[in-house]
């Protein structure tokens, strides 16, 4: 058999140095021996800027991974880069950062694994396209939800499998803000779930979903099992993502220096769980690399920036969340100083702070705790709804206009108006909190409201009963629309069909 490929001697000899050198070449040819390697769980990207994104990608083998980016669908004229050599030490994945990428446009992008054992060895490329932001005024669209294959909800292709991504990429959104809970690492699956109706849900079963995960192999399965999913992983090639990081990529309700009282666990430090948990995370999700914070800010042209970020890493403990110290907090003095710093700083237009966890719904963590910033008290801010206040008062002391909050996390939608009119402190502007989701995952809802900055459910779309499963709907995602010429920011809550619910506009105001 004539095996035609283009070796590495040949692709360095062309300038494919490493980094984000590259040059323009025509595609490569590919062996077509059978033991070539192969990509084993697609192509993702995420975190894309004006002039850069990541790239992601798996192997079944070591091996070194390759891109090419381009305008066209064809390739002509394409860059090619050379990427990471992937290994056991990281399950085999590996990203990238591309970079001097032209601004506000589709870019099309194929990956390709080279065998280490034989150079010139390629696997089957794989295909996708990203968005860049854009420098200047330009329309924006893009969809935000959380919570993916929770509460015993796996991969059932009767119903669909994971709908709700193809629904999404249909909508061609220039990107994915995924509000956290990207998996349920605490979350075993059966076999079979009767519904209510008598009905039969299937789930598609591997073995580390059959247990909470504690190992990192474990963990990394968690992300491996979704990407079984062909909607998920046809959305994951065409929609870059920007992702958070939350509870249940770890286990329930979780914050640092917890000890579990939880009989499904041998390992009950949750610091050493997590630590594994954030490994498999930053090898599996298209972030930016695991050195440094996870909350950072994303500039998406003068009409949008957005503050990712980060209310677990530095999550204080979960009690009644009454207390008066201002050093406590879920974000943490650096974090909080960052956002405050960086919403008076910008001259987006709107900014949005993309919070995993409700700014002013209540959630209980068991009978007396509090898993996040409220605690149904509507009176003076008191403890965790202190970090916001002091945020909030800034922004309004400074004249910010524009900030909108996205969410996720309970498991249904909603629209929240806060206003000082209503609220029990009044040092701040009125702004708007979106919730949606869950993506995949038991629905649940609505919870209770604290008044303390003054939310009014405008709309909200919850289920009859506690773990709704996906086959009966309430599953959600949002979706942003704004205008690059007025600058006006709708928002669109949308069901599993991508069907809107609920819809409104926000003009837009000079900061």
């Amino acid at each position: 058999m004539v095996m035609t490929y283009v070796s590495r001697r040949n692709l360095l000899r062309a300038g494919v140095a490493g980094g984000v050198a590259g040059v323009l070449l025509e595609a490569p040819a590919f062996s077509s021996a059978g033991t070539r390697p192969v990509l084993t769980h697609g192509i993702q990207s995420g975190d894309a800027t004006s002039g850069s994104a990541i790239v992601w990608s798996r192997a079944d083998r070591p091996g070194r991974l390759w891109v090419q980016v381009s305008r066209r669908p064809d390739f002509r004229g394409s860059r090619v880069v050379r990427g990471p050599v992937v290994t056991p030490e990281t399950g085999f994945t590996g990203k990238l950062r591309l970079g001097n990428l032209p601004a506000g446009g589709r870019l099309h992008y194929r990956v390709r694994a080279e065998s280490l054992e034989r150079p010139g060895l390629f696997s089957a490329p794989l295909t996708g396209t990203f968005s860049t932001a854009p420098v200047r005024r330009e329309d924006i669209r893009f969809v935000w939800t959380g919570d993916v294959v929770g509460q015993g909800w796996g991969i059932d292709p009767a119903y669909g499998g994971l709908k709700i991504f193809e629904s999404m990429r249909r909508r061609r959104p220039d990107f994915l803000l995924h509000s956290g809970d990207t998996v349920y690492a605490d979350g075993p699956l059966p076999e079979t779930v009767t519904l209510p109706d008598g009905r039969v849900w299937r789930n598609v079963v591997t073995e580390e979903k059959l247990k909470v995960a504690e190992t990192l192999d474990e963990y990394r399965g968690q992300y491996a099992y979704n990407l079984l999913d062909k909607a998920y992983k046809t959305f994951a090639a065409e929609v870059p993502q920007i992702n958070q990081w939350d509870d249940h990529e770890v286990t329930n309700n979780w914050y640092p220096g917890e000890i579990l009282d939880d009989a499904r666990y041998t390992e009950k430090r949750v610091d050493v769980l997590a630590a594994r948990a954030r490994q498999a995370y930053h090898e599996w999700i298209p972030t930016p690399f695991a050195e440094g914070p996870v909350y950072r800010k994303i500039s998406y042209g003068p009409l949008l920036d957005i503050f990712v970020l980060d209310m677990r890493t530095l999550k204080d403990v979960n009690d009644g969340n009454t207390y008066a110290d201002p050093k406590r907090g879920l974000l943490g003095a650096k974090q909080r100083d960052w956002l405050i710093r960086g919403l008076r700083e910008s001259r987006a237009t709107w900014k949005v702070i993309a919070n995993d966890l409700p700014l002013g719904l209540v959630v209980p963590d068991g009978a007396a705790a509090q898993e996040g910033v409220a605690q149904g008290d509507p009176g003076a801010p008191r403890g965790r709804e202190l970090e916001f206040a002091q945020v909030l008062r800034d922004a309004h002391r400074h004249g910010v206009t524009g900030i909108v909050f996205l969410t996720a996390d309970v498991h249904y939608t909603a629209a929240h108006h806060y206003d000082p009119a209503r609220a029990a402190v009044q040092d701040f502007t009125p702004f708007w909190e979106f919730v949606s989701g869950p993506a995949h995952a038991g629905a649940f809802g609505p919870n209770a409201l604290d008044g303390t900055f003054g939310p009014r459910a405008v709309f909200v779309n919850a289920p009859p009963a506690a773990n709704t499963s996906p086959a009966s709907g309430f599953q959600h995602f949002g979706e942003v629309e704004i205008d690059g010429r007025t600058g006006a920011f709708t928002v669109n809550l949308r069901d599993r069909d991508g069907k809107v619910l609920w819809s409104t506009t926000l003009e837009a105001m000079r900061s």
